[in-house]
């Protein structure tokens, strides 16, 4: 139907260079009458009219057959959608580019392009198969096989096995490869290898994330040139525009012991994933936000995020994320003093964690069960199960893990009244953190010291040099226990005050009801809740 009739009809209406229907239904009518050949010649006229991703995909309708200049076209639609953050968009341009490809490498590259789009928009099982197509390609490219190799090693260790992933991605050598190599074998907590890829790394040039895959080998190792390449690549940090990068700040900050920047660390990625549109991302990422948000002592935005975190691990089929949400989930319900919840979410999480050798979740979640006994007072089994996550391999547990708990497993040890065994692990923690230059890694030290050498001024230096007030407060409970025993309750009272409002106020049920209970020993009343005056901290 010639334009002018159509219009004369009633069914449409031309204004400037636009065509409106006056219903969808007209417009689909309208297209389906049309012979396959007059559809082909609207795309080729409309396309030399428009530009960008317009053209591209008139240049789709317009094509008969596989034409490499479409496929081209469709290629920078998919560049500008990644630059946009439109992942879904560019997944879609790139499978569409790979139908349309006559030379078969090149059509596996854009199916392998297709699956990191694919699998960064949250469509990990669409990924999968993208990336299972792209390796039936043509054979021989050694650099195209090391590629789709490097994204089947991460798909791995998302929802696989963390130890399989490893051996996936150990034969790579450019330094995006042996950067997933030292992620894959830190999460597995296989030190070894973390400390092989790290060296392997030193042979590339420096940068921010060459220094840090290093430095973290070469830190774990005992190489005196590991801290200071990691606060090279921290003095960085400033720089970074992309979750990864910030992740990578934050494991930095970790190897050398200082939890309170890697907290920061951790936080900054969270705000830059949201407005990333790497929404397949999301889910991974607040597993690090939901971690930081608790050991700041955040209880309550803490398991918020765990549990959007874990809901979308759970739509997109990342199993391994699903563990690390849980194990969270426990840890934070054993602060509560919920021991159902913990003794349930714990299971779940190692349910997965440990048949998929992620030492990282399994760590955590059996933390989450020491850490119950610790808050409800159960020393000497708390004692026994630190001791034993101390001592897990690869797989089962973490050194990240151990070194975070250390401080957790003087308190049980001195609790369970093994007073060697708390000077132990005081020495070792001191060991752990001596390149930490931070107030926080330094107060939880000292706190260590007046634990395990009864040394009221190690617990002074401690409330003097903290920056996290939640750990400040179980300094304070900690030390108004010993004073309230050493018969001097005036100052016993105000640290245990302190104490119990901040951890009313946390939710941590357990703690709250230990100050109170000492309170009253120390002659106060304290069955009534603390006042909402220093909320802010």
């Amino acid at each position: 139907m010639a334009l002018a009739e159509l219009e004369g009809s009633g069914l449409a209406e031309v204004s400037g260079s636009s065509v409106c229907f006056r219903h969808p239904l007209v417009r689909s009518a309208i297209h389906e009458a049309a012979a396959p050949a007059e559809v082909r010649q609207v795309h080729a006229f409309l396309a030399e009219l428009t530009g960008g991703d317009r053209r591209a995909w008139h240049l789709v309708g317009a094509a008969l057959g596989q034409a490499e200049p479409v496929a081209v076209a469709l290629e920078k639609a998919a560049e500008r959608a990644r630059d946009r953050g439109g992942y879904g968009a560019a997944a879609s341009a790139l499978i569409r580019a790979a139908e349309l490809s006559p030379e078969p490498r090149a059509r596996a590259v854009r199916l392998k392009d297709a699956a990191t789009a694919a699998w960064l928009v949250g469509w990990p099982g669409q990924a999968e198969s993208l990336l299972a197509e792209a390796g039936e390609g043509p054979g021989g490219d050694i650099t195209l096989a090391m590629e789709i190799a490097q994204l089947r090693g991460r798909f791995e260790l998302n929802s696989g096995n963390a130890a399989e992933a490893v051996r996936i991605l150990a034969a790579g050598d450019s330094l995006d490869i042996l950067a997933d190599d030292v992620e894959a074998a830190s999460y597995v907590g296989d030190t070894a290898a973390v400390v092989e890829f790290g060296r392997r790394a030193a042979a590339h040039p420096e940068g921010f994330l060459r220094d840090t895959v290093t430095g973290i080998g070469l830190t774990l190792d005992g190489d005196v040139a590991g801290p200071t390449l990691l606060r090279r690549a921290l003095a960085r940090a400033d720089g970074l525009e992309d979750a990864a990068g910030y992740l990578w700040a934050a494991a930095a900050a970790s190897a050398l012991g200082e939890s309170d920047v890697a907290t920061g660390m951790a936080e900054r990625t969270g705000r830059v994933a949201r407005v990333s549109g790497m929404a397949g991302q999301l889910p991974v990422v607040l597993e690090f936000v939901a971690t930081a948000e608790r050991l700041a002592g955040r209880l309550a935005h803490s398991r918020a995020v765990s549990e959007e975190g874990l809901a979308l691990a759970r739509e997109a089929g990342y199993e391994n994320t699903v563990a690390a949400h849980l194990a969270n989930l426990a840890v934070l319900a054993a602060l509560r003093g919920e021991e159902e919840a913990c003794k349930r979410q714990s299971r779940e999480a190692l349910a997965i964690a440990l048949p998929h050798r992620v030492g990282l979740y399994a760590g955590v979640a059996a933390c989450a069960s020491a850490m119950l006994d610790l808050c409800l007072g159960r020393y000497a089994s708390a004692h026994d199960r630190f001791r034993a996550l101390a001592v897990a391999g690869p797989g089962a547990g973490h050194p990240t893990v151990t070194w975070r708990t250390m401080p957790d497993l003087v308190e049980a040890a001195v609790g369970a009244g093994d007073e060697a065994g708390a000077r132990t692990a005081v020495s070792a923690y001191a060991r752990s953190t001596e390149h930490a230059a931070t107030p926080e890694s330094r107060a939880l030290l000292a706190r260590c010291r007046g634990l395990a050498e009864s040394d009221e001024e190690a617990f002074a230096d401690a409330l003097r040099l903290h920056t996290n007030p939640f750990e400040a407060d179980r300094t304070a409970l900690l030390l108004g226990e010993r004073l309230r025993r050493a018969q001097r309750p005036g100052q016993a009272r105000a640290q245990l005050r302190r104490a119990w409002e901040i951890f009313e106020q946390a939710g941590a049920r357990p703690w709250a009801r230990r100050a109170q209970d000492e309170l009253r020993a120390a002659g106060e009343n304290a069955s009534a809740p603390p006042p909402p005056a220093r909320s802010a901290r």
